[in-house]
């Protein structure tokens, strides 16, 4: 009875200590501050229409789902609005306006009908993080999981954007997904093309 007690807590420690300092949760903003390539700015790259592309993971680590999306960011100063519209492989859609708000030291502040209060973010070097707990729709269950986004731009201008979602401690679900403007101007800023 000992053994197993002290081989489940070896084992918890290990799963605590992997995820303190080893999994995608571990890393900070100031892990990419000065980090080489172009500094993340909202109001520059998540700005005008967008599209994104990615797929959702399950709990076993199986692509569970794959979706298209157009956005649409608009700013006014340190003021944003970002639409979303996806379109899911099974044929579903779904709708979601950010509003969202710069701060002074790259802090971000947002809100959306599915975000339980606001979510927060930072933006550091290539890269931002926002952490936010979202209510899943009811035909999923009505779940509240707690979200992690990490968005890492891209000398071309795309964005990476990889979110995990945990219930309980537990990564349910993740997404990967790229963000592009949707004229290719970040092709043209690259290449320096003006065609």
């Amino acid at each position: 009875m000992t053994t197993v007690l002290i081989a489940t807590l070896l084992i918890l420690a290990l799963v605590w200590a992997r995820r303190q300092w080893g999994g995608f949760t571990a890393q900070r903003p100031g892990d990419y501050a000065g980090a080489d390539g172009p500094v993340f700015d909202l109001r520059r790259h998540l700005d005008g229409p967008l599209v994104c592309e990615g797929v959702i993971y399950g709990p076993f680590g199986r692509v569970t789902s794959r979706f298209h999306a157009r956005i649409n960011c608009t700013w006014d100063g340190d003021t944003g609005m970002m639409d979303e519209l996806f379109t899911y492989s099974d044929g579903s859609t779904q709708a979601r306006a950010w509003a969202l708000r710069c701060h002074d030291g790259g802090g971000v502040s947002a809100t959306a009908d599915d975000v339980v209060g606001a979510a927060h973010g930072i933006t550091s070097g290539p890269t931002f993080q926002m952490r936010y707990r979202i209510r899943l729709a009811e035909d999923l269950g009505g779940h509240v999981l707690r979200a992690v986004d990490w968005m890492y731009l891209t000398p071309s201008g795309t964005i990476t954007n990889r979110s995990q979602f945990y219930k309980l401690g537990i990564c349910v679900a993740e997404l990967v997904a790229t963000i592009r403007p949707a004229d290719g101007a970040a092709q043209r800023e690259l290449t320096g093309s003006t065609t």
